[in-house]
């Protein structure tokens, strides 16, 4: 045998050994798609929806006609529906899907893989989880087992049953991703990502480990499209039963509150403020009235809550809505440098609206000095009301090219610490510039509408 020959055989034979390897799920997907549901909801729209506009005057993917779209007797009989995914929890009919699948719906059913349909009661609807947990009135389901303690790790398979785009029932598989993802609107959910297909209509299904055990609830994708490209993301299995255990119990969901905001810990940040690692959350802000308040400062680095450690601002939220509501705990902190522990109680999180800020920034009419490629002044009334910020302070009216832009800093931006000494005003701010040496790194703490949050002036 030529030495190629023998090349091209080990190569077959590994390839063929691998493949053997790989896993096999079909056992998995026999043994529990019975308890896979589809969740179809209608909504009774008042007008015209808006997603039949968005289909265009020939209605779409709705089939309303140019006339029907136009008239107003039958738009308000428009009756919209979505599709999604959900899973059983209990053989006497408790469901579990994402709240975003239900939410508003004046109608849910619940389609099983045998065909039965049954009109569902909500029972509890989370929105921070993403979790809603519903009842049919039925007996001797089948049911998934959850895997409540996964030790999931990075690189593992994993299995997603849903019903992507109406498709009843449709297995996709892929691997284990990321852990601990924290993504911007969900910021009390440490996602596991993976490269699972997922579309939309598999949001509520349930995530499988190669055991057949649930080990997340399918929840969201990234896309610039609407379809799956190889980013999608499952809310925790442990989370998913914390909440639902006290959307049963209670109807509603109980979470601690901290009462500051908090930001990554970036190499910037570690550098400005002479931190050892590049770990923990930076607070920015203290709410007043709030726990925190007389307790924890802007600045302060939390690297330990009540034992645990936070390797990251993404992982205090979390912890911080699983920790006991009205029990003292101990929270450690980096403060100028020096390792320190505080002792606070933890308040219930109450939700408060919140409305979007949309007048115009006031403008400067004199005042004005020029620093770091910046233009700033000391606020006026007007802009005290426009930034909520009551005393102190220097507002930003413009930004050039330089140092401030490079840091992020905007027009409207109100800065309220400089190196770690509050503002009082922009003479005070421009007195301090004069100070500082060439390759310094400062940290500044702006104020953005109702935002605060630290930025690093890298001196050149």
């Amino acid at each position: 045998m030529t030495y190629s020959l023998v090349v091209i055989f080990l190569m077959i034979a590994s390839r063929l050994s691998f493949a053997v390897e790989l896993p096999n799920f079909t056992n998995l997907v026999k043994t529990y798609s019975p308890a896979v549901v589809n969740i179809s909801t209608s909504y009774k729209d008042k007008g015209i929806s808006s997603q039949a506009k968005t289909y265009g005057h020939d209605g779409g993917a709705y089939g309303f006609s140019p006339d029907q779209l136009n008239n107003k007797g039958f738009a308000d009989d428009i009756e919209s529906t979505s599709l999604g995914s959900g899973f059983i929890l209990s053989a006497d009919g408790y469901v579990v899907t994402n709240h975003h699948v239900v939410e508003g719906a004046n109608k849910i059913i619940v389609r099983l893989n045998d065909r039965r349909e049954f009109i569902a009661k909500l029972i509890g609807s989370d929105i921070r989880s993403d979790i809603a947990v519903l009842k049919v009135d039925a007996h001797d389901l089948p049911v998934l087992t959850i895997d409540d303690t996964p030790d999931l790790e990075v690189g593992e398979w994993v299995v997603a049953i849903g019903s992507p785009y109406g498709f009843d029932h449709s297995v996709t598989a892929g691997i284990v991703s990321a852990k601990q993802r924290s993504l911007p609107s969900e910021s009390y959910v440490p996602f596991i990502q993976t490269d699972v297909a997922i579309n939309p209509g598999n949001s509520g299904g349930p995530l499988f480990n190669i055991k057949g055990e649930v080990i997340g609830i399918n929840s969201q994708i990234y896309s610039r499209t609407g379809g799956s490209v190889g980013l999608s993301f499952a809310i925790p299995i442990d989370v998913v039963v914390s909440v639902v255990e006290q959307l049963k119990s209670k109807g509603k969901v109980r979470r601690g509150w901290l009462g500051v905001r908090v930001q990554e810990v970036t190499r910037e940040i570690k550098h400005a403020f002479n931190l050892d690692k590049i770990q923990g959350a930076l607070v920015n802000e203290v709410f007043a009235g709030s726990p925190a308040e007389n307790i924890l400062q802007v600045g302060d680095v939390i690297v330990e809550f009540d034992g645990a450690f936070v390797p990251r601002v993404s992982a205090l939220p979390v912890m911080v809505g699983k920790a006991d509501i009205g029990k003292a705990l101990t929270i450690t902190l980096l403060r100028k440098g020096k390792r320190t522990e505080v002792e606070l109680v933890l308040k219930e999180l109450v939700d408060v609206a919140r409305t979007e800020k949309t007048e115009e920034l006031p403008k400067v009419v004199n005042n004005e000095k020029i620093v770091l490629g910046m233009t700033i002044a000391n606020l006026s009334d007007a802009m005290r009301k426009s930034s909520a910020v009551k005393t102190g302070g220097a507002w930003v009216n413009s930004v050039r090219t330089g140092t401030a832009a490079s840091a992020g800093i905007l027009v409207g931006d109100v800065i309220l610490m400089f190196d770690g000494q509050m503002v009082k005003n922009a003479r005070q701010l421009l007195t301090w510039v004069k100070t500082i040496a060439k390759g310094d790194s400062i940290p500044v703490l702006i104020r953005r509408k109702d935002t605060t949050r630290f930025v690093v002036l890298n001196i050149e």
